[in-house]
């Protein structure tokens, strides 16, 4: 703070963050994990009341595409407030919403964009996909939805039923391929494939107990479920699978969405146009916005159907008409393309030298690194020692303990039998493997000493076991590496204290928690 010692910075920081312990709910989350105050921030970069600056990967959750009071962003907002436009208008038409929706509908996935309609929502990404729900339980008139493992879709009771975390079963529940923890212990090709004949199967079986859904909710990539992207020849399966029985396919694109992934919308890797997307986040440029756009047949609501006080955000919308216009015109999914494929590498050589990293993976500027705990005691009877370095097999794996992504040190000592015989018409499979168990404590371990280091990164996965990085699109080359040194320095020193000290034994108190 200017003109104060650092005394008097620490004490106000030590006193906000007491009254707000004080007086705020228990289920706050974040701040728990990052007590810092930020009270100036700009670009990736955050400055706290103690006077200390941090690198912020956490970017709101994914909301601030540019960053921190990105001059685009500003610019737009100053503009309605210095024109005197009203600022809340529920759902009536203005100028700022028409340019919006207008910039949006620009950047549709092809098939979408010239026939659809678009319902402004509360102010939450939650709100979307209640919206949704009902959208394709109206259109359909079903009432069963198809939902995936480990997914996330919000906090609200419609929301929480469809996400991995449901208290009740409410929805049926669908394998999500991944390759690290492969629900039939196969990953890749192999693995996806199980996991759509299970779906075909659940939908085609007349005593399955599941009849004909209003619709499916999946994630391009899952964040909160540890930053599991969808293979693309699943969710063309996906796309064809509902398409082939009228059920309409629900993108949640709320995280993923405006570049996040290396593409403008994830779906966009894949070649599939879904028939409803839900999005929010980086659409409002930092301020609350939701949206659900979709296919103009679904549209049969009556007026009044579904409706909201805050849909109107003025503000919000300038905002999200200036970021969605940035990102388009400077070509940055494409850069977080490039610079997540980078990020990424450099994490995966870093993970093969280290064996608390069980996996590195993600998607564009959207990443996870799973760290495990690799017990030898936990080796499955009669698997070799690793030969490489810190016991894991090096280039090659002649030890025949790599699990899928060549020397995985994740992956508990099984041969990487990449042509093990399956049914006919189905990829060849490697062989069953076993993963190490997740490292919560470690991760929460990372995350501290990333704080230390002025870094700010999140934890996700089923277990709170997955350091997540969701750095702004407008990070620089320089900046990326700045991040990765200091994350690969957290994860060294944190690494070394949990070997000195023993394995991972408690859960992190905040391993059940998820994104607002």
């Amino acid at each position: 703070m200017a003109g104060a010692t650092s005394g008097e910075t620490r004490g106000l920081h030590e006193g906000i963050l007491r009254r707000q312990s004080a007086r705020e709910s228990s289920a706050r989350t974040y701040a728990r994990a990052l007590p810092i105050v930020p009270v100036r921030a700009r670009g990736l970069t955050i400055e706290g009341a103690d006077g200390r600056r941090y690198l912020d990967c956490l970017s709101g959750a994914g909301t601030l595409a540019l960053g921190h009071n990105h001059p685009v962003v500003l610019e737009a907002i100053r503009g309605v407030l210095d024109s005197g436009a009203p600022l809340s208008v529920l759902d009536l038409a203005t100028p700022v919403k028409d340019a919006f929706v207008t910039e949006l509908f620009r950047t549709l996935p092809p098939g979408l964009a010239d026939r659809a309609r678009v319902q402004f929502c509360g102010p939450a990404g939650t709100d979307a996909v209640e919206a949704a729900l009902k959208l394709v339980r109206a259109a359909t008139g079903r009432s069963g939805v198809l939902a995936f493992a480990g997914a996330y879709h919000g906090m609200t009771a419609g929301a929480l039923a469809v996400s991995g975390g449901a208290p009740d079963v409410q929805a049926a529940r669908l394998p999500y391929p991944q390759d690290y923890r492969c629900p039939f212990g196969i990953g890749g090709p192999a693995g996806a494939e199980l996991a759509a004949r299970w779906a075909e199967s659940l939908l085609d079986d007349p005593k399955s107990g599941v009849p004909l859904p209003a619709g499916m909710i999946l994630e391009p990539v899952q964040g909160e479920g540890g930053v599991i992207p969808a293979p693309d020849d699943w969710l063309r399966r996906m796309r064809r699978l509902t398409a082939d029985r009228s059920i309409p396919l629900i993108a949640d694109e709320i995280q993923t969405g405006v570049g996040r992934t290396g593409a403008f919308w994830a779906v966009d890797h894949s070649g599939v146009t879904p028939d409803v997307m839900v999005l929010s986040k980086a659409i409002g440029g930092s301020l609350p916005l939701a949206v659900v756009v979709y296919r103009d047949d679904l549209d049969t609501w009556q007026p009044g159907a579904h409706a909201g006080t805050f849909r109107g955000n003025q503000l919000a919308m300038a905002a999200g008409t200036a970021t969605l216009a940035y990102v388009r015109e400077n070509a940055l999914a494409e850069r977080a393309a490039v610079l997540g494929s980078r990020m990424l590498t450099r994490l995966a050589d870093f993970g093969r030298e280290h064996a608390c990293v069980g996996d590195v993976r993600g998607r564009g500027l959207m990443i996870g690194i799973e760290l495990v705990t690799p017990e030898p005691e936990q080796r499955e009877p009669g698997a070799p020692e690793c030969g490489g370095p810190d016991g894991l097999g090096g280039a090659g794996d002649p030890a025949g303990c790599g699990g899928g992504r060549g020397a995985d040190p994740g992956t508990r000592g099984v041969p990487d039998a990449r042509t093990a015989p399956t049914a006919p018409g189905m990829p060849m499979a490697p062989a069953a493997r076993t993963p190490y168990p997740p490292a919560p404590g470690l991760a929460a371990a990372v995350q501290r000493e990333c704080l230390r280091r002025g870094l700010i990164v999140e934890l996700g996965g089923r277990h709170a076991s997955v350091v997540r990085l969701l750095p702004p699109l407008t990070i620089s080359d320089e900046q990326a590496e700045a991040v990765l040194d200091r994350l690969t320095d957290a994860l060294t020193a944190a690494t070394r204290d949990h070997e000195t000290h023993g394995p991972d034994r408690q859960r992190h108190p905040g391993a059940d928690r998820r994104a607002g």
